[in-house]
């Protein structure tokens, strides 16, 4: 699912607007939004992969508050005005609409903004290189995490939540469980739950059902990966 802002200063436009992401079962409309400012706000607190935005607006138009974006998601401008279009796609636009558009128009355009979509989430993890870090792509940009700072990982939807060890901040991907998985050391990383991949090494104490780690997080143990993980702590476990 692609998390949509729609923002445009004009009520009927954006009613429209609102309306067509509705009709487009892979797009999630987050908000329509009647300013550039009003986005701003959502962007700084929520996660969005994409923005429909009118160029031509009062307070400050679309071209400059996608190029004031440190880190913008993808974009699809639309205008009344066809001499923007050269300057939309120099700041990368997924498309242009001009307007009037009409619904086959904005689907045309919801289907390069989800094979985009795509492409970044395909490209959004590489190996773990020689000194123990992998290359993330989150909100656009590209990250260098260290594998050992990894506690633990949280599956959300289709989105992974990285858990670093304090003082850093948790990094949010687009991307699979089984992909991850794929990805990192299995001696030192484990699955205990449909949603948690742990860090063995991170590990504080266990306890019935529930794992607790260095951060003082605790995380259930799932039916279907506890032989697994009481196989690793048999092999650990140091007896008389």
């Amino acid at each position: 699912m692609i998390r949509c802002l729609a923002i445009d200063d004009e009520p009927l436009a954006l009613q429209q607007l609102a309306s067509y992401v509705g009709q487009v079962s892979e797009l999630e409309l987050v908000q329509a939004c009647r300013s550039a400012q009003e986005a701003r706000e959502i962007l700084n607190r929520e996660h969005i992969d994409a923005i429909f935005i009118d160029i031509n607006m009062p307070d400050l138009n679309g071209l400059d508050f996608v190029r004031s974006l440190a880190s913008p998601p993808l974009v699809v401008f639309t205008t009344a005005y066809s001499e923007y279009a050269v300057e939309g796609f120099r700041l990368d636009a997924v498309d242009y609409l001009l307007k009037p558009f009409g619904l086959d128009d904005f689907k045309r355009a919801a289907a390069r903004l989800l094979r985009r979509h795509e492409a970044v989430a395909m490209s959004a993890v590489s190996g773990v290189d020689d000194d123990d870090a992998i290359f993330l792509k989150t909100d656009y940009k590209i990250v260098r995490i260290q594998v050992s700072d990894i506690v633990y990982i949280e599956a959300m939807s289709e989105y992974l939540r990285i858990h670093l060890d304090a003082p850093q901040r948790p990094v949010t991907v687009l991307l699979s469980m089984k992909k991850m998985e794929e990805r990192l050391p299995g001696g030192t990383f484990m699955r205990v739950h449909r949603s948690h991949i742990i860090n063995l090494k991170k590990i504080k104490e266990v306890s019935k059902n529930h794992i607790t780690l260095i951060n003082e997080v605790s995380l259930p143990i799932g039916d279907l990966y506890k032989e697994s993980f009481v196989s690793y702590l048999n092999k650990k476990f140091l007896t008389k």
